[in-house]
């Protein structure tokens, strides 16, 4: 199977489920929108769950990668480093909202459930954060530690405003990048940055 079949398939699971719901994710609907056989499905995928979690796992393995080239080109801020992630993790959550609901919504629809491996491979993604927090605490930046639940606390805000933006919650007066830059400029202050400091280095990642 060529990559662009294979991504197509994925792409169409994700899609399927968006807009058509679980009842409509069939082999037979599937294949025929990716333009293969069902054939091709069963014989790389072994079944619809199995499609289902290859989404869900491409598409953190496409999420990591663009945070990794974020985490690459680390200064010398490591608060402005950690508001780049987040503003990426927004970015792809608006570029990929099919894909992002099967990794982090939809995850028990047409027969699949979560596996142990499969926990694994989301929670990774986390170290990411996790290690730019780490930085900001060696820097002086935030307070030495619990940098584990800092950064679950800072996945929580990033899905509440992703879920809420995909929703068409942003409205009124302020907006999906202004929450953003609240919630972090907040949440560095929280963990023990100078709120003059913590300003600076969000506006500048922003």
């Amino acid at each position: 199977m060529s990559t662009e079949i294979r991504r197509k398939l994925l792409d169409e699971v994700a899609r399927i489920l968006a807009e058509e719901g679980p009842a409509a994710l069939t082999v037979r609907h599937v294949s025929q929108a990716a333009g293969t056989s069902t054939m091709a499905v069963y014989t790389h995928f072994g079944s619809m769950p199995g499609l289902v979690r290859e989404t869900m796992r491409e598409g953190f393995a496409r999420f990591a990668e663009r945070l990794m080239a974020v985490e690459a080109a680390q200064d010398d801020d490591p608060v402005a480093g950690l508001a780049r992630l987040c503003a990426v993790y927004q970015e792809f959550a608006r570029a990929e909202p099919d894909v992002y609901a099967v990794m982090l919504g939809g995850s028990r629809l047409a027969g699949f459930e979560f596996t142990d491996e499969d926990r694994v491979m989301g929670l990774d993604v986390l170290r990411i954060p996790h290690a730019a927090i780490q930085r900001c605490m060696a820097a002086g930046r935030f307070r030495d530690g619990r940098s584990s639940l800092l950064a679950w606390q800072l996945w929580c805000q990033m899905h509440g405003l992703a879920q809420l933006e995909a929703a068409g919650y942003f409205v009124g007066r302020h907006g999906a990048a202004e929450t953003l830059t609240g919630l972090l400029r907040d949440f560095a202050v929280a963990a023990g940055d100078r709120p003059e400091a913590a300003e600076r280095s969000v506006s500048a990642a922003l």
